[in-house]
């Protein structure tokens, strides 16, 4: 059973940093596509960044290119989103995701797998 779970949310100020860790386990990742998506309160659940276990491949998407930073640590089954120069509007609750996948899905609809969340609260 894959579990998922991340760490990292918090309140900062705009124009700080926050990094957050997706915690993979139960299954070898080697095949598989980790997101980012958000979710803010009214709105569909967004991609917001993934990355290719195997290759290590990355997708943003364009509101947060050039902030936000995914990365992965193989040794420790570890998914990273390092958000800098943050803005009220990335306020949202960010989920962790999976699925086993040769690409990187865009869409939401397409992971199987789900972390709990962790809350981003950015103040202006």
């Amino acid at each position: 059973q894959v579990q998922l779970v991340e760490s990292g949310g918090g309140l900062v100020q705009a124009g700080g940093s926050l990094r957050l860790s997706c915690a993979a386990s139960g299954r070898t990742f080697s095949s598989y596509a980790m997101g980012w998506l958000r979710q803010a309160p009214g709105m569909e659940r967004k991609f917001v960044a993934g990355i290719s276990w195997r290759g290590g491949s990355t997708f943003y998407a364009d509101s947060v290119k050039g902030r936000f930073t995914i990365s992965r640590d193989r040794a420790k089954n570890t998914v990273y989103l390092q958000m800098n120069s943050l803005k009220p509007e990335d306020t949202a609750v960010y989920y962790c995701a999976a699925r086993r996948s040769d690409y990187v899905p865009l869409s939401s609809r397409e992971y199987n797998y789900w972390g709990q969340g962790t809350q981003v609260t950015v103040s202006s």
